[in-house]
């Protein structure tokens, strides 16, 4: 079987950049190891992706927005960092930029749902599933792709999008930078009997990380973030404690707190490719880089990762080049670390920063903040990532 690019892994990266490679009419082949139930009906997991205006265009452009009910999309007005105890913080507004808002949250089944549902509607996409890929070989005209069915697949140019822990990216020999933080995020929905008005808010307390996002008016998403041992123990708090727990966290901000649903957990490693590509193959997604959620870049991250790789594929074929050409994988590689290193030092910075307990860091981070809430510079630096004023 032949096909011009085939795509390993069924995630949300994977299957974003198979609908938005289907309208150069490549041939296109989607390998997933798990059932395509597993993919094409997600279950809730519990995380709500905050995304930018970027993304959002991202998704407009790829044809995918047009499937997620607007209903589903909760606007974030307004951003709030505070750190520890003190009462300041540092406070993006969107009354001070021309959009109605600094970004929305999506749950994430949501959005895998909507990729499908596009997938769907597309005819040059081939998807295999339940099977493995044992092996890849690669020569100067194209790769051979073994199948643990037997089967053998040959491809132009082959995607490496099974994530953050990338069997593919092993057997490509590719290096990677991996932080374990020996922490564990929680994720869960709450009622609360205040309005959380459209505020994000994350508080850098001195054992723990907790975010607010609002997903309704009187409904959040809490995200805690815990050393593995405290996690242990906050799993297993009654939901009594749990409410209270938050309530105290919070000062009572949001008055009476409620826990609803499930509480979901995901360890905190992170990881950074050495390289993007090698030998007709390249990454994307948590393949390439799995970012931390701190500071809500993942997904944006990877759909600007998945566009910059569109647009090199698409030129190629504009100037009539093979896809898998070297030149053109070294000018997403090239394109998409110039974006992605920042932010991956900057938000591994931050976890550092704020997880410190020593009394000359936690100085250092409250000075931080207070600088960050007067200096405008940094104040625009920020917002022009989320409302992206130059696309």
């Amino acid at each position: 079987m032949k096909f011009d690019v085939v795509i390993i892994g069924a995630g949300p990266s994977a299957l974003a950049l198979a609908c938005t490679l289907a309208k150069t009419k490549l041939k296109i082949c989607v390998i997933e190891k798990n059932s395509r139930n597993k993919f094409s009906k997600p279950k809730n997991d519990g995380r709500d992706i905050a995304l930018t205006h970027r993304s959002i265009n991202i998704l407009k452009k790829f044809g995918i927005l047009k499937f997620i009910n607007s209903k589903a999309i909760s606007p974030v007005k307004e951003a709030r960092i505070l750190n520890g105890n003190s009462p300041r913080y540092l406070h993006i507004d969107h009354t001070k930029t021309i959009k109605d808002s600094l970004g929305y949250l999506i749950p994430n089944q949501i959005i895998r749902k909507a990729i499908y549902k596009k997938i769907k509607t597309l005819k040059n996409i081939k998807i295999f599933s339940k099977t493995d890929v044992l092996n890849i070989n690669s020569n100067n005209f194209s790769s051979k792709i073994y199948l643990k069915n037997k089967k053998n697949i040959e491809s132009k140019l082959t995607v490496v999008a099974d994530g953050r822990l990338s069997k593919i990216r092993e057997k490509l020999g590719i290096y990677t930078n991996k932080t374990n933080f020996e922490a564990s995020m929680t994720v869960f929905r709450m009622k609360h009997q205040l309005s959380n008005n459209n505020i994000a808010s994350e508080y850098f307390h001195y054992n723990q990380t907790l975010a607010i996002l609002p997903i309704q008016k009187n409904l959040s998403s809490i995200v805690i973030t815990l050393q593995n041992n405290k996690s242990k123990i906050f799993l297993n708090l009654t939901k009594r404690k749990i409410n209270q727990k938050i309530e105290n966290d919070l000062k009572g901000k949001l008055g009476k707190m409620n826990l609803i649903g499930k509480k979901y957990t995901y360890p905190m490693l992170t990881v950074y490719s050495n390289e993007f590509f090698r030998d007709r193959c390249v990454l994307i997604g948590d393949a390439a880089v799995g970012m931390h959620p701190v500071t809500a870049h993942g997904f944006n991250l990877s759909l600007r990762g998945i566009n910059i790789l569109q647009d090199e594929i698409e030129n190629a074929l504009i100037n009539k080049i093979d896809i898998g050409n070297v030149n053109t994988l070294k000018k997403y590689e090239k394109k998409f670390r110039q974006v992605s290193l920042p932010i991956y030092l900057a938000t591994n910075g931050i976890v550092r920063l704020y997880s410190d307990q020593k009394p000359i860091v936690k100085l250092a981070r409250k000075s931080l903040l207070r600088l960050a809430n007067t200096f405008w510079p940094v104040k625009n630096a920020v917002i022009d990532e989320l409302l992206l004023k130059n696309s």
